[in-house]
């Protein structure tokens, strides 16, 4: 059975699966770095999956298109942070309710859109690296957004790590009152970083319907957002975690579907519920208290945040 299994072309599926995840995934650890629980996820990646979609058959552009998803999420982050951080409203239910309406107005905005193709993404041209005997096919093979995706990763750590912005989000979101003591500007800090992550929710749903699955159907993102969240958990607040949480998602993905393929003895419902049954295992076991992610949390997470008190 795995015999006929290619594992190059299991990598390589792996890489394109794990991207929109990744992307959602370290655009909320930013989002919850300055203390802010934003539970929509799931509702801008679909709304940046239309939107984008929608950009990019009316213009022809594919690039557009990822703009366009960025900005129809961002745009739909923005209402969830006036929501939370001017109106202080509660942010669990604020996201909850984002997720239902990013849903609702994605059909909505979609149903004339059904069984249109978007213009193609082509791959990245990388020369004689693709080439290269099976890292050829499963590495250097792919397109543009599969290569800025690791590259975004890498910018998060950095400027979380090392520049003056990432420390002061952090200093948000540890103590905001201590921060806001020190003359930073919490509110604006905090809706700057969820115009982010929104933005990068976006460009994962993006991919979705430009890259790989290139239409658009009701609920295409089928729950990326939700497990974008436990990897953000699982990762321990972490952006390489979020990559490899990522890659872990993606590899038991695409060997489910590969196991199906190859005529598994395994019935296809459990094999299709296999990777949420481990991401809802891997939340149990790191919300337990027992390990050191319980302890990585920002202090002031889903805390809202006032500068008369």
């Amino acid at each position: 059975m795995f015999g006929s299994i290619d594992p190059a072309l299991l990598v390589a599926a792996l890489m394109v699966n794990s991207v929109p995840v990744m992307l959602a995934a370290t655009g909320e650890l930013v989002v919850e770095k300055s203390g802010v629980l934003n539970l929509g996820v799931e509702g801008m990646m679909i709304m940046g999956a239309i939107c984008g979609f929608v950009t990019a058959v009316v213009t022809g552009n594919p690039y557009l298109g990822f703009l366009g998803g960025a900005l129809g999420a961002a745009a739909l982050s923005a209402v969830f942070g006036v929501l939370t951080q001017v109106l202080q409203t509660n942010q669990v239910a604020t996201g909850l309710a984002l997720t239902l309406f990013g849903l609702g107005l994605s059909s909505l905005i979609g149903q004339s859109y059904v069984g249109i193709r978007p213009p193609a993404t082509g791959d990245l041209p990388l020369g004689p690296l693709a080439d290269i005997p099976f890292l050829g096919v499963a590495v250097f093979g792919h397109d543009w957004m599969v290569y800025a995706s690791i590259l975004l990763v890498a910018a998060v750590w950095w400027v979380l790590k090392y520049s003056r912005v990432g420390l002061i989000l952090r200093a948000v979101g540890e103590s905001h009152e201590a921060a806001h003591a020190l003359g930073y500007k919490v509110t604006r800090i905090r809706m700057l970083a969820v115009l982010f992550g929104g933005a990068m929710a976006g460009l994962g749903g993006a991919y979705v319907s430009l890259v790989r699955v290139p239409q658009w159907t009701d609920g295409i993102t089928a729950g990326a957002g939700w497990i974008a969240l436990a990897i953000v958990v699982f990762a321990s607040w972490k952006p390489w975690r979020v990559l490899a949480g990522a890659y872990l998602f993606g590899g038991i993905s695409v060997l489910q579907l590969n196991l199906q393929a190859a005529g598994s003895a395994i019935p296809v419902e459990y094999l299709s519920m296999a990777p949420y049954l481990i991401t809802i295992l891997v939340l149990v076991i790191m919300s337990s208290g027992r390990g050191k992610a319980a302890l990585a949390a920002p202090a002031c997470l889903g805390q809202n945040f006032h500068a008369s008190r």
